[in-house]
């Protein structure tokens, strides 16, 4: 006898869900920004953005993840795409408001990287969880998992080596070291967290 299915997610359960894990995500980067390292995913490639033409960060996060909705509606559904967009404004207004709402004086760089790499891990759970995720790479990566049964955090990490090399003229070689371990802390936390099976997203 099948054990039965959980209740699927509220309204209320999927909006607390993106408040909190676009918080969450939106913490990691502005420890990352205050470094001066580089995560993975869209979120990198805004950052590479961000650095070699001097756009705002979250006009820049919104933008690359426009193309990547057409995939997450043909391959994923409305209502994840839905939830997907809405994560994505979410981010890519708080990452701009968050730095005038919590100015830090000095971060250690290797929290910086460690915590700030497993507080996004930690919010990317809570969109995944809720049928959502930060659009772009995300997208890609759910997708190969959904289909495939490719672990979400073996993929992201292989993709955020990618970014990461991209960013390589920005970077000191003790910052690129760092991105990397924050990139590793934030795959990490998907990794364990995160396997086919384990949770059911509703």
């Amino acid at each position: 006898m099948k054990a039965p299915l959980p209740p699927r997610h509220s309204g209320l359960d999927d909006a607390q869900a993106l408040i909190t894990g676009t918080l969450f995500v939106a913490l990691g980067l502005v420890l990352f920004r205050h470094a001066g390292l580089v995560t993975g995913g869209t979120a990198g490639i805004a950052f590479v953005a961000h650095y070699a033409l001097a756009v705002p960060f979250g006009a820049a996060f919104f933008a690359i993840n426009l193309p990547f909705y057409v995939l997450a509606w043909r391959r994923m559904g409305a209502r994840f795409t839905v939830k997907t967009f809405a994560a994505v404004a979410l981010l890519s207004a708080t990452a701009e408001v968050l730095p005038h709402w919590l100015v830090l004086q000095s971060v250690q760089p290797v929290f910086a990287a460690l915590g700030g790499g497993l507080l996004m891990g930690a919010g990317m759970l809570m969109l995944f969880r809720h049928r959502a995720s930060l659009g772009g790479l995300n997208v890609l990566v759910l997708w190969l998992q959904e289909r495939r049964g490719w672990r979400a955090g073996h993929v992201q990490l292989a993709l955020d080596s990618l970014v990461l090399l991209a960013s390589l003229p920005w970077l000191t070689a003790w910052q690129l070291v760092l991105s990397i371990a924050g990139a590793a802390a934030l795959n990490f936390a998907i990794a364990v967290n995160h396997r086919p099976g384990r949770y059911l997203a509703m």
